[in-house]
């Protein structure tokens, strides 16, 4: 028990072999639950697991027949927490990267009931530039960047942290079935705690690496995916949360500022078709093309502006 408040630490690992018995065994005393679930691994990160519940009562164990995604298998521990009555559930890696004295800071906010979910933002570390490798963190700035858009969001960052405290309430609102099983899991789970108006903060953590950590993300392939991605949770909020649920004008602003922007690319290429072809350009066109670019500009930017405002009390 932490603070009056059961514990379950949430526990995916592939192929974890070289770090998953000091994950497990770092965990602090307070944590009643440990919920590793072993996603289909080919080596021997089960056998590990199960020498180390022999004398572990605390343990939980679940095997994935088929590889089912980091993302999937949060869910089964999401599940386990929530069917077993779990007032909070952490999620930390199988790798090592996730330090275990940062778990308090993780906790906190959502124990004392000012957030229901609290994630790590290893960006706003004082050793975050010289720790994180610059592909990664250029690559986590573009989706972070994303991701406020796509999630509502607007004061968190660091969005592909995996560090994360989550209370009973958003346990049992949030579909776990429904949720992206790869490693888009984190965006996705933002966006849904919008739709519900779920509270949500970032909180300082260390960045962890060469711990002997072996990374199965590779962000050149998965920065398009993840991108792809947030472009569909986009659209799934503003109509769940802005059309479905509770009726908001900034969709008409978000409409105006898409079809505004895709009739300026049609004038920006009449433009240029026709400076090849005549060695002029119509004035007409430019005056369209530069009305387009600003009224599609400013009704974005007036949409984004709405949603910020709509959104500020989730903090």
């Amino acid at each position: 028990m932490y603070e009056g408040k059961s514990i379950s630490v949430v526990i995916p690992a592939y192929n974890e072999r070289k770090q998953i018995k000091k994950v497990i065994t770092t965990i602090p005393e307070y944590v009643d639950k440990i919920i590793v679930i072993d996603d289909c691994s080919t080596d021997n990160t089960g056998e590990i697991v199960n020498e180390l519940k022999e004398n572990n009562d605390k343990i939980i164990y679940f095997y994935h027949e088929q590889n089912q995604g980091v993302g999937g298998s949060i869910a089964t521990g999401y599940k386990w927490s929530r069917d077993n009555d779990i007032d909070v559930a952490v999620v930390m890696a199988g790798d090592g990267q996730m330090n275990p004295d940062d778990l308090p800071v993780i906790l906190d906010p959502v124990v004392k009931g000012e957030v229901d979910y609290s994630k790590a933002n290893r960006l706003i570390a004082d050793d975050a530039l010289k720790t994180i490798p610059k592909v990664r963190l250029i690559g986590n700035s573009i989706l972070s960047l994303l991701t406020k858009i796509a999630s509502g969001y607007w004061h968190i960052a660091d969005s592909q942290t995996g560090y994360t405290a989550i209370n009973k309430e958003a346990l049992h609102e949030i579909n776990w079935d429904k949720m992206y099983k790869r490693f888009g899991q984190p965006n996705d789970v933002l966006v849904r705690l919008n739709i519900h108006n779920f509270r949500v903060r970032d909180v300082k953590t260390h960045p962890v690496y060469h711990v002997g950590e072996e990374s199965k993300l590779k962000v050149r392939k998965v920065i398009f995916t993840i991108s792809y991605l947030l472009i569909k949770l986009f659209f799934m909020r503003m109509v769940k949360k802005y059309v479905v649920r509770n009726f908001h004008p900034l969709v008409f602003f978000y409409f105006s500022g898409f079809i505004s922007i895709l009739l300026s690319f049609f004038f920006f290429y009449r433009m240029v078709d026709r400076w090849i072809l005549f060695g002029s350009i119509p004035e007409l066109s430019a005056i369209a093309w530069t009305f387009f670019v600003t009224i599609g500009l400013q009704s974005t930017f007036f949409a984004m502006w709405f949603d910020m405002e709509s959104n500020k009390h989730l903090r």
